[in-house]
């Protein structure tokens, strides 16, 4: 946000997931002299930065971030309540300020969770040798108080109560750490207090991670710490936090099937609903799906060395975008020219090995080969047409590129819109203490994309909709969306979808699209597309 701020810049979360945006802010944080990337200063040197001394400004930036109100539970929010609420998990300590915890518990099991914090630290250590479990425990306050601890100050000196029974749990149950960098000094050093105590972790140190990420650097050395000191002290690589506790949940036997049905909503079961015959009628309803008959077998599998990141990797990746696509999937897979990718790695690849795409990680089976899939078809489509392509919030994007020095094979949309693209008259963004200069809102017509399996065949859903700059302001420009799209019913919705058809097919029945110029199949890809929808009929019956 600083350095949105201060260089005039749009970065939207879904960006600053890209390794390469993410360089970019690093070296221009680093250039102006702020704490180096992992450092213990870190987080509270950007927290000073921004706030200084005023605690009721930090108050309420973090009562807008973190206000109950704000709060949707994931599923492994449900699963940690339920453990709590089960006993399963007997103590808890937060670096975090807000009540997502204790919503989880009352939303799953209808009780209430107190946590203890810097407010009423007179009860912990009872609480605890009484075994009044759960306890759950925020060691750096509660944001809807004053004593929210976040500057440097204030984490050098964590409360002795509430450190007292972090070390004393320490002393008696083993410890996962899941979301926790470990730039906090404070707390770290709670953990060598375990770790040079009588009896440090008797059931085990486990610390979680993002695979592909780095572990940090202060990670690293207490785990080796831990080691030397004979504790079992283990960094552990996971898909997601939300994947790793469901894994937890579904290994619990005898769970209460009340208590089940909260934490899992939505349960897999197997169906089995006869199609209708094949009506003869008038067409009821022209679907936005167009057949998808051919979709890739073949890519390129790489495999690095033991050494490399997952960090590292993206880095080089996204400095070539036009040169590979790749999967967000271990193995490894990807598609680009074999030389382009072995130039563009060097010597971080052991092997490029052509592969056929097992079938266990075919679009039928793998949420993240189907993203895969997607953004590919997505770059093929939009190739030699005035179409940006994108890929955000899990969705692929064709975007009607405002820019293009030739837009003629947007003319099917224009004689129908008017305007393929624009700026939104007397819109700009909201001022915020981040994003301090308004910008003017403009918008493009757009394609989302995304592949759909149905009776056994592929399907590309199309769905016209509109895109808009910067993407902030999509909640202030509502008005302006749904003044364009207010006579998007049925004739004209079908009308703006033939449009979108021919702009792709410029008249042809089908065509296969390719996301590079050259390649064999496993390095360029090819889909074939063809231009009919699927349609309704009545049936016989």
């Amino acid at each position: 946000r600083h350095y949105c701020v201060k260089e005039n810049q749009e970065i939207s979360r879904h960006d600053f997931q890209n390794p390469q945006v993410r360089s970019i802010i690093q070296a221009y944080m680093d250039s102006k002299g702020f704490p180096e990337r992992w450092s213990d200063k870190e987080y509270s040197g950007y927290f000073e930065r921004i706030f200084g001394n005023d605690r009721e400004r930090q108050r309420r930036f973090l009562n807008g971030l973190l206000n109950e109100e704000n709060i949707n539970l994931s599923v492994g929010n449900r699963v940690f309540g339920a453990l709590l609420s089960l006993g399963l998990i007997q103590v808890s300590f937060t670096t975090n300020f807000d009540t997502v915890v204790e919503k989880s518990v009352a939303e799953v099991s209808g009780k209430s969770l107190s946590a203890y914090h810097l407010e009423g630290t007179n009860s912990i250590k009872s609480a605890y040798s009484n075994e009044e479990f759960p306890i759950y425990c925020k060691l750096h306050g509660d944001f809807r108080y004053q004593s929210v601890k976040n500057l440097s100050d204030d984490l050098d000196s964590q409360n002795s109560d509430l450190s007292n029974v972090l070390v004393n749990a320490g002393n008696r149950f083993g410890f996962i750490v899941a979301g926790y960098s470990g730039r906090d000094e404070s707390v770290m050093r709670l953990f060598y207090d375990v770790i040079d105590s009588h009896n440090p972790f008797p059931n085990g140190l486990y610390w979680l991670g993002i695979k592909g990420l780095e572990i940090p650097p202060s990670i690293k050395t207490l785990l080796t710490y831990a080691k030397k000191k004979g504790v079992k002290a283990e960094y552990i690589h996971i898909e997601t936090f939300d994947a790793f506790l469901l894994r937890i949940w579904k290994n619990i036997e005898n769970k209460p099937q009340g208590l089940n049905a909260l934490v899992q909503k939505s349960q897999l079961s197997v169906v089995n609903i006869p199609l209708p015959k094949d009506g003869n009628g008038i067409p009821l309803i022209r679907l936005n799906a167009l057949p998808l008959s051919n979709t890739p077998n073949n890519c390129i599998q790489l495999k690095f060395r033991n050494d490399v990141d997952r960090l590292k990797i993206r880095e080089v990746e996204d400095s070539h975008p036009k040169s590979i696509i790749s999967s967000r999937t271990t193995p490894y897979y990807c598609w680009g020219r074999s030389e382009s990718i072995n130039n563009i790695f060097g010597d971080l690849v052991i092997s490029c090995e052509k592969i056929k795409i097992p079938t266990s990680m075919s679009i039928y089976e793998n949420s993240l080969l189907k993203g895969f899939f997607e953004t590919t078809l997505s770059k093929a489509l939009s190739r030699n047409l005035p179409l940006l392509s994108r890929f955000r919030r899990n969705s692929a994007w064709l975007i009607a590129d405002s820019h293009a020095a030739d837009k003629s094979r947007l003319a099917p949309l224009t004689s129908i819109l008017g305007q393929e693209s624009g700026q939104i008259s007397g819109l700009y963004t909201e001022k915020n203490e981040f994003n301090p200069i308004p910008e003017q809102v403009s918008w493009s017509e757009a394609l989302r994309i995304s592949i759909d399996i149905k009776d056994g065949r592929c399907w590309l859903l199309v769905d016209p909709e509109i895109w808009i700059w910067p993407a902030r302001a999509r909640k202030s420009a509502a008005g302006f969306m749904n003044q364009r799209r207010r006579d998007r019913y049925n004739n004209k919705y079908c009308s703006i979808l033939e449009a979108w058809i021919k702009v792709l097919f410029n008249g042809e029945r089908s065509i296969i699209v390719k996301p590079f110029s050259s390649g064999e199949p496993s390095e360029n890809p090819a889909f074939t597309l063809h231009e009919r929808t699927a349609y309704s009929k009545r049936s016989n019956t």
